[in-house]
């Protein structure tokens, strides 16, 4: 009897489908039951060549050389990870292994992962997908009866190629063209470089911006104040004009003009997918967004208590309605026991506002799956992290919020001074998510709430006081990971092109699966760096946006790459099209650069000479403080700032000279017997590794 080959990602979920198929026989690389051989990749086992792999003499990078364009891309083999796709190879070619199921993450990288081991292994036999969105028993059992065929993804791994091979092609050549042409280590991308650009340019409007100040006229009519407002709803920016308004109205008798009042209804935010879940993490805990993802990945894999992460709806499919139920009783305990039994008490109601087939793609919103809900078994991050979860998916489930809001016009010598306030009818999905929904317009801008009482029309209070308070208008603020994520999730705002921008609605930066990523990206190669929360360029990466071409600056290019990647992956557009404009663009970029007349300055150095060739060092803050690197990119030395107190190096080429210290030491003859062994262990445990 022949036996299906199970391919997962890593080996954490390599052993769950293997214990969940009752798979005992461990051996290296993989484990073996009577039905099935479940292995797994170590994240990608094979990858793009690299240049040197097409032509030696891209070994060495000169301007003469480029654009490198090979006309066919090839795959290699990870070399760190080599040994594991020697197993994996090695059961594709077994006599009895009929197909292979590709479980690697349900989504467009995964897919990848997948397609390149089976083409680099030479697989030929048939092959099924597993598309999960959970990694509870129940899920891994029902998606594997209900396994989809291979063939069904090809569009899927079409635009992951896609994605991969327009990365190599102008991320390799513009960043080398740039390398060269200003002897710096400088970095481009097709994502990375329009999301540095709205980073710098945001930077450039607040040392641009001149404050002004302005007045908020307010009256005390004794229960309640109101403010004024001119009739665009403008305020004061001309002090004698408050000055006038205040003996205008001080000590007068006002007449209530209008009350308004209006029943509203506030829904439920939607459900977290991953970019949103985020932006919240970063606002109320402080998380990166990188962190955020590796905490999520733990709930998800670990603890089974999430749905598929990397997700960009933020609604679920009809399918998973009757799960519903079983979800709540998963999770009631804790906090959440009063309200997850208060919904299970009465049947769900469900609408479009959570459940909408058409908006949900590849995965669902992230909501909790049934597993049993154990809060000692979590970390404080973990913690947090699904309470924000567990916390809007209990939201989504509940009534709208609805309250009476009142508004007051109070009328005093012609002038018009406006009081609002509420009057709560039903918390509604407030209940349990207070604090789910904060607000981010500029209190100057809206009208304060307060708590008002019963007044009415034609009542006339008497001015008891009246002040003008001094402001001063504000810059726009830095980007946060949490407003950075928005902003890279819909950069149609950034382009002037009215058509263009609509057609971007939907199009991005990148996915929800790589924008923290390429966040970090830009802090380790020191563009940019952060402060508390805030993102601020550096010198470097204010530099780096000035001297790349404007349309790979712009987000214009890229989110339309970003569309039709997309498009590629629903079987509507071309991979060869796409590629084919992909290998046009990087001629143009790579001329651009080599054409351009502007200069690249480090003001960042400092008179530490770099130990390996002797060029000043460049001073960094990297993620761990600051550091210095070599400013010379065939060099490479860097060493932080506790490295260079006590005298101890990072870099690779320090480990080659502390190797031949050790052999030039380690003779007993020269220097004694027991000394060359005491220096061996001391440098291996200084370079990280056992003695």
């Amino acid at each position: 009897m022949s036996k299906s080959l199970i391919l997962t990602e890593k080996p954490s979920v390599a052993q769950e489908i293997a214990r969940v198929l009752q798979c005992r026989q461990k051996n290296k690389g993989y484990i073996e039951g009577t039905k099935y051989v479940v292995t797994w990749a170590l994240g990608h086992l094979a990858t793009l060549a690299e240049p040197e792999d097409y032509d030696q003499k891209y070994k060495q990078w000169r301007l003469e050389d480029l654009p490198m364009l090979p006309e066919q891309m090839k795959l290699k083999v990870i070399r760190q990870s080599a040994h594991q796709f020697r197993v994996v190879t090695q059961l594709m070619k077994r006599q009895d292994i009929g197909e292979m199921v590709i479980a690697t993450d349900a989504g467009r990288e995964g897919e990848l992962v997948a397609r390149w081991i089976m083409r680099l292994g030479g697989w030929r036999k048939p092959f099924k997908r597993l598309w999960i969105s959970s990694q509870t028993d129940a899920a891994i059992l029902d998606g594997f009866a209900k396994l989809r065929p291979g063939h069904e993804y090809n569009a899927l791994c079409d635009a992951a190629e896609c994605r991969a091979e327009a990365d190599w092609l102008i991320g390799l050549n513009v960043t080398r063209a740039l390398t060269c042409k200003y002897n710096a280590q400088l970095s481009a991308g097709r994502v990375q470089t329009p999301t540095l650009t709205m980073i710098v340019r945001r930077e450039e409007e607040i040392k641009s911006f001149r404050p002004v100040d302005y007045w908020t006229v307010r009256a005390d009519f004794g229960d309640y104040y109101g403010d004024w407002r001119g009739c665009d709803g403008s305020r004061l920016f001309d002090q004698a004009q408050a000055d006038a308004l205040l003996a205008k109205c001080r000590e007068r008798q006002g007449r209530i003009r209008e009350v308004r009042k209006e029943n509203k209804q506030e829904p439920a935010p939607l459900a977290y997918d991953l970019t949103e879940l985020q932006r919240d993490a970063n606002r109320r805990y402080g998380f990166s967004a990188q962190r955020t993802l590796n905490t999520l990945q733990n709930l998800y894999e670990r603890h089974k208590l999430v749905t598929y992460p990397r997700t960009d709806s933020r609604y679920i499919s009809r399918d998973i309605v009757p799960t519903l139920s079983a979800r709540l009783r998963g999770m009631a305990v804790g906090p959440y026991a009063i309200p997850a039994n208060s919904l299970l008490a009465k049947p769900l109601t469900v609408t479009k506002r959570f459940v909408d087939d058409s908006k949900v793609s590849d995965h669902h919103a992230i909501i909790p799956t049934e597993q049993p809900l154990k809060l000692a078994d979590l970390s404080p991050e973990e913690k947090n992290l699904y309470d924000l979860i567990a916390r809007r998916f209990l939201a989504v489930l509940h009534p709208p919020y609805r309250y009476e809001q009142l508004t007051l016009t109070t009328e005093v010598q012609g002038e018009n001074f406006y009081s609002r306030g509420k009057i709560v009818q039903d918390p509604g999905w407030r209940a349990v998510a207070q604090q789910q929904r904060e607000r981010e317009e500029d209190p100057a801008e809206s009208m304060p709430e307060q708590t008002l009482q019963t007044h009415r029309q034609g009542e006339v209070p008497l001015v008891q006081s009246v002040k003008a308070l001094k402001g001063k208008t504000k810059p726009p603020a830095r980007y946060t990971e949490a407003t950075l994520l928005s902003a890279m999730e819909n950069p149609a705002k950034f382009i002037a092109d009215e058509e263009l921008r609509e057609s971007l609605k939907g199009g991005g930066l990148g996915t929800p699966a790589t924008r923290a990523e390429i966040i970090e990206k830009m802090i380790s190669t020191f563009y940019v760096e952060r402060s508390g929360k805030e993102l601020i360029p550096t010198s470097k990466g204010i530099q780096l946006v000035n001297l790349v071409a404007p349309e790979l600056r712009s987000p214009e290019l890229t989110a339309q790459w970003e569309q039709q990647l997309t498009d590629i992956a629903r079987g509507k557009s071309s991979k060869q099209a796409f590629i084919q404009a992909i290998r046009e663009n990087t001629v143009v970029l790579v001329r651009d650069v080599i054409a351009a007349e502007d200069n690249f300055r480090a003001d960042n150095i400092t008179k530490t000479e770099c130990p390996q060739c002797g060029k000043y060092m460049l001073l960094v803050k990297g993620k761990k403080g600051k550091m210095l690197i070599c400013q010379d990119r065939g060099c490479g030395y860097r060493q932080s700032e506790r490295e260079r107190e006590t005298g101890f190096a990072s870099s690779k080429r320090a480990s080659v000279t502390n190797q031949k210290l050790i052999a030039q030491y380690s003779d007993p003859s020269a220097i004694g017997s027991n000394l060359g062994d005491l220096l061996k262990k001391a440098l291996a445990e200084k370079d990280g590794e056992q003695p």
